[in-house]
């Protein structure tokens, strides 16, 4: 007796198991195209915040290190500080900001060589990005005193700087500010500026013979507004109520 080709298949049509095997294949593709489009999504979600974090540390604000001791007991070594950029770029240099700048030239020693490697070529990335501080070894923080025309004189009878004719009561000051004697007027588009730690600050007092110890706005890159490191430090840095003196504000009397 003759037996049927079906038999062999226990009675399943011969195309069913070539169905299955189309809908398997095309379940792998499905999954392979998901997974592309996930890697692709992240890949645009992370170059994007790359890029606009990028564009904050350029325009906006930047994360700092303090590099010295010039600016204590309002600033410590190695604190770390937000310095807005926005601020200066729109409304200029103000007196009594805690202003960053870079070194107008004479102010720093001459750095040392940068670190190369895979470590360096990351750490400069990072702070490129903005997810680390600054440490370039180029940028100075100290606070303006004077602004473009002001007078500044070291200093009264009780050892205080006068600008404009007001004697400023520096409460945020430390140690004594008459190392250095002098009386002059800022040059235009420049800015004088001094440590609060005035006993160990190198600052215009010490640079008086290069553009009356003025600093160019152009160095400025941004107004410190906060201390963000260490936690227990966590401040706002504003600007000290002594300079919204009127009589500041006039300028220097004639």
């Amino acid at each position: 007796m003759a037996v049927s080709a079906r038999d062999d298949d226990n009675g399943l049509p011969p195309s069913e198991p070539v169905a299955g095997g189309r809908h398997r294949k095309g379940e792998r593709k499905e999954s392979k195209s998901s997974a592309l489009h996930f890697l692709r999504e992240t890949v645009i979600i992370v170059v994007s915040a790359f890029v606009l974090s990028a564009l904050v540390r350029a325009f906006l604000i930047q994360a700092f290190y303090v590099p010295s001791a010039s600016m204590e007991e309002t600033l410590l070594p190695n604190d770390r500080i937000i310095a807005a950029k926005v601020t200066t770029r729109i409304s200029g240099v103000q007196r009594g900001e805690i202003m960053v700048f870079q070194d107008p030239g004479g102010w720093l020693p001459t750095p040392e060589p940068s670190p190369t490697g895979a470590r360096s070529a990351l750490r400069t990335a990072l702070t490129f990005i903005g997810l680390l501080p600054s440490d370039t070894g180029q940028d100075l923080v100290k606070r303006v005193i004077g602004i473009a025309g002001d007078r500044v004189a070291c200093c009264d009878e009780q050892g205080r700087i006068v600008l404009n004719g007001v004697p400023l009561d520096e409460s945020y000051v430390s140690g004594p500010t008459d190392q250095v004697r002098f009386d002059i007027v800022v040059p235009a588009d420049s800015m004088f500026m001094m440590g609060d730690n005035r006993g160990n600050s190198r600052d215009s007092r010490y640079h008086l013979d290069v553009n009356n110890g003025g600093v160019p706005d152009a160095s400025a890159v941004g107004r410190t507004v906060l201390t963000i490191w260490p936690f227990d430090r966590l401040s706002l840095q504003p600007i000290p109520e002594i300079f919204g003196n009127p009589a500041i504000a006039n300028g220097a009397p004639n």
